[in-house]
């Protein structure tokens, strides 16, 4: 029988070590007094920190980074900046020194960066939007003075340009996707290094006033002391960022920009078979392309942005990483086109899930038949359009609407050499809306969304029975915040309707995120007759985000059963309801020891609608900091025995194992021009299945331009529940179907390299590949007696036989019948790579110049990989891309 393990006594053993270690790490702490620092309750408050910025007369400021114009000689500069680290609340060891001028196009700033050993500062020359380790000033402004959302502009001692924006109240929620078009130039010298920034008005947002009173936040990172000092520096157990800013006053007479910009550009390829089957007419070796599009940018007043892409281009955008996926669930990757990730923060919303932009463009769902096929990689963007914006009410819109156009495939019968064309993707229609009124002094919220998918069918095609051909889903979302967001009460309420033909909403009902047709559960079944289909999601939540020492969160949520969001959205599986909270103890204060440390205590429930409860946890983590900025984190985990419903994929429920974990890591200090980390997971289960990984880092910086980093990953899995097939011939226990499950022992090894190498700030070099190797290798084939339980039926035991054949296959004898287990031993090597010139040629114009390889090859060995198979995974067979494309930024107004 497999032995279960018992989560008390590990966690009661887990509890006491860590436990010693808050004894530890808490005496290290109260041992220890900083005798030169500010509390932070010295820190001036934000109302009580201005800065007046100057309308320039007489001769302009030229822009060289030498702050030797005479508007600079006359400027007022202020310098009175605070340490956050190392240790809050004290005077700077370098002195800084900012001033701000304006004329009627841009707002001025210039630096003065002291330094006692000019020597030492770092100012490594990267690409831009890649700041590196460098040496840093970063100028944050809240336009709006809405207290909530900032555009940062950032420029390190070599000049090389950074810009984000804060979509929340929060430092380092940041979309990197803004990308202004602004200048910097920098210059080091014998007291330090001075820079100069123009931000154009006609790159911001702002009120259409008189007179403008912005928020202002300045950082300044100098990497070799581990220092951060800022001009307001949010306290390290309190909330907010653009809420703390002080105030830019004096900018007088100027107007929001209609901000009119039109970015065409043109593309061309070539695509380069490596390996190719003469009997396949659809690949000649060779594919020659060329396409032409543009992106627009328009101000609607002077809040709301209009941002449009016709046929859009991302053949620079850096490839997913290699994934082998043996479940019956979607991987989700991230977005990395700039597009979609611009605005994404407000879109994507605070519910759950309801819009996730990759579905926009994604792979077909159709696939033609023939012995070979062609069929379209993506789903071909015709056009999308978005609006975002703030209004002056504290309003935040933003609005989405895409259409893909139709895809066709066809496939290729080599006995009968015929064609045939089907179509793989309708003409499809996305739209995405949502409001987010701010309100109150805490600055709290409340939301609304919309999302909607509309197909375009043609008559009697099968894609129909397929696809949905309507698909809507939102719901109101809120976040009451207090004490300045020390504590909040947030959560969501939204629902979801799909509708097609019966065939297309039965494949719903069916799929794994939903299995209707479970034969144990009585709330829910398939109807084969419904055209429609109905859920809702709903979750409340509350927590102390601030405040020295303890802080807390509780979590309850629920999806029903009918909730489906994948049309447009994201959703692994409905019918869940789930409840966690954590507790949390830190210290912020450094000891003599620790920088800070924070230890966390998790538990989290869930259960599905019928009351079956599917899994309990129970986590506990130490995170801590060391003096020298060594990071450090070790968890423990431990798992009761639960029930699933998606194991036997729309079978009967069968039990799963208890287990427990452990994890560890430990990375250097980020300030380092080497940095290195380290991570190693445990897990083992009742079952006797096991699974670990390990992997690291390093990234170093050679000289002043080069970069590179390498990250290499092994993961080993045992499961003895590896689900197989699921045919006719079983016991009445489990209505009649064999559950065919295996144990698999599965091996990956990977490696990231990435190596960029920065001519100049606007011309760099950038080389990614990840070889990949994986195996897979199947035995101990059984089969489930009856729900719900841990027993699992071996082949060759009980009265039954199993005998493998010469090609792979295994024949299985139990009593009368006899059936085929078809193989599934693999082994899989991947080679992915991207390497990109880039070259900002003049402002907002880019060149690009892409080589891309995708390498591949499988067989049904079984063997483990090793590091052999991950060096021949760069030799395999594949196809290699060529691609340049030319893009001109024409600001029309």
């Amino acid at each position: 029988m497999p032995r279960r393990i018992r989560p008390a006594p590990v966690l009661l053993a887990v509890l006491a070590v860590l436990l010693s270690l808050w004894a530890v790490t808490a005496r290290a702490q109260n041992d220890s007094t900083e005798t030169d620092s500010t509390t932070v309750d010295d820190i001036p408050p934000p109302a009580s920190k201005r800065i007046t910025a100057v309308r320039i007369t007489g001769r302009g400021i030229a822009l060289d980074g030498r702050l030797d114009d005479e508007a600079w000689r006359r400027a007022t500069f202020v310098s009175d900046f605070l340490q956050k680290e190392p240790n809050e609340g004290s005077e700077p060891t370098e002195r800084t020194e900012v001033a701000f001028y304006y004329d009627d196009d841009a707002l001025y700033v210039g630096a003065r960066m002291f330094s006692h050993d000019p020597d030492q500062i770092r100012a490594t020359v990267t690409r831009r939007d890649n700041s590196g380790t460098s040496e840093r000033i970063i100028v944050a402004l809240d336009t709006y003075h809405d207290r909530r959302t900032a555009y940062s502009f950032s420029v390190t001692a070599a000049g090389v340009r950074t810009d984000y924006y804060h979509p929340d109240n929060e430092e380092f929620d940041r979309e990197y996707s803004f990308d202004p078009v602004w200048e910097a130039a920098t210059n080091i010298d014998s007291a330090g290094w001075t820079a100069e920034m123009r931000i154009p008005f006609s790159q911001l947002r702002f009120n259409a006033l008189p007179e403008q009173i912005w928020g202002i936040n300045m950082d300044r990172w100098i990497p070799t002391k581990n220092e951060d000092i800022y001009w307001i520096p949010v306290p390290k157990d309190g909330t907010g960022w653009a809420s703390r800013f002080g105030e830019l006053n004096g900018i007088a007479g100027i107007k929001p920009s209609r901000r009119i910009e039109v970015l065409p550009y043109v593309a061309g390829g070539a695509r380069l078979s490596g390996e190719r089957d003469p009997d396949d007419p659809f690949n000649n070796g060779h594919e020659i392309n060329g396409r032409a599009g543009l992106d627009f940018k328009m101000g609607l007043g002077p809040n709301l942005t209009l941002d449009g892409t016709i046929n859009p281009d991302f053949g620079q955008v850096e490839a997913d990483p290699a994934d082998v996926n043996l479940t019956a669930f979607e991987t989700f990757f991230s977005e990395r086109r700039p597009f979609f990730v611009e605005g994404s923060d407000l879109l994507e919303g605070d519910g759950p899930g309801y819009f996730y932009s990759r579905r926009i463009g994604a792979a077909p769902h159709g696939y033609p038949d023939g012995d070979y096929i062609d069929r379209p990689e993506n789903s071909t963007i015709l056009g999308a359009v978005k609006v975002t914006g703030r209004l002056p009410s504290g309003m935040s819109v933003g609005a989405l609407g895409a259409v893909t156009g139709r895809e066709e495939g066809r496939g290729y019968d080599a006995d009968s050499r015929r064609f045939d064309t089907v179509g793989v993707e309708p003409m499809t229609l996305y739209s995405v809306g949502r409001v987010q009124q701010e309100f109150g002094e805490d600055a709290s919220t409340v939301g609304l969304m919309a999302t909607g998918v509309a197909r375009a069918f043609r008559e009697g095609e099968p894609l129909a029975d397929e696809l949905v051909a309507t698909a809507v889903s939102g719901g109101a979302d809120w976040d009451l915040r207090m004490g300045d967001g020390e504590y909040n009460v947030s959560g969501h309420l939204g629902g979801s309707y799909v509708a097609g033909t019966s065939a297309a909403i039965t494949r719903v009902q069916q799929s794994s995120a939903h299995y209707f047709q479970r034969p144990d559960a009585g709330y829910i079944s398939v109807d084969t007759a419904r055209r429609s289909l109905a859920g809702y999601t709903a979750a409340l939540a509350m927590a102390r985000n601030g405040g020295t020492h303890w802080l807390w969160d509780l979590h309850l949520s629920m999806d029903s059963p009918g909730l489906e969001l994948n049309d447009i959205g994201r959703l692994g599986s409905a019918d869940n309801i789930d409840i966690n909270g954590t507790l949390h103890y830190r210290d912020t204060r450094p000891g003599e020891i620790f920088h800070s440390y924070d230890l966390a205590f998790t538990a989290g429930d869930n259960w599905d609608f019928g009351g079956t409860n599917r899994y309990r946890s129970l986590d506990l983590t130490w995170n801590v900091t060391f003096r020298n900025f060594l990071n450090a984190m070790i968890g423990f985990n431990a798992g009761d025995r639960g029930i699933s419903d998606n194991m036997t994929r729309g079978g009967p429920q069968i039990a799963t194992s208890s287990n427990w974990e452990v994890e560890g890591s430990i990375s250097s200090n980020f300030a380092a021009t080497t940095r290195w980390h380290g991570y190693a997971y445990y897990r083992r289960t009742s079952f006797d299945g096991l699974f670990y990984q390990v992997d690291g880092g390093i990234a170093t910086t050679i000289g002043d331009r080069l970069e590179i980093a390498l990250d290499p990953k092994l993961t080993r899995a045992v499961n003895v529940r590896q689900f197989i097939d699921a045919i006719d011939g079983g016991s009445p226990a489990t209505n009649g179907t064999r559950y065919i499950f295996s144990r698999i022992d599965e091996t990956t090894i990977s490696a990231q390299l990435r190596i960029n190498y920065a001519i100049t700030p606007n011309l760099s070099l950038e080389f990614y590949a990840e070889p990949f190797a994986a195996s897979g290798r199947y035995d101990n084939f059984g089969e489930v007696p009856a729900p719900r339980t841990d027993y699992m039926r071996i082949y060759g035991t009980d009265g039954t036989s199993i005998t493998r054949q010469g090609d792979g296959t295994f024949t299985v004898v139990d009593g009368a019948s006899t059936f085929t287990i078809q193989p599934h031993d693999f082994n899989i090597g991947l080679f992915r790579s991207n390497l990109v010139l880039r070259w900002e040629w003049r402002p907002g114009s880019t060149f690009y110049l892409v080589w891309q390889q995708d390498r591949s090859h499988q067989d049904e060995q079984g063997e483990r990989v090793g590091l052999r198979d991950v060096g021949s995974s760069i030799t395999a067979p594949g196809d290699h891309l060529l691609s340049l494309k030319l893009s001109y930024w024409l600001p029309v107004d």
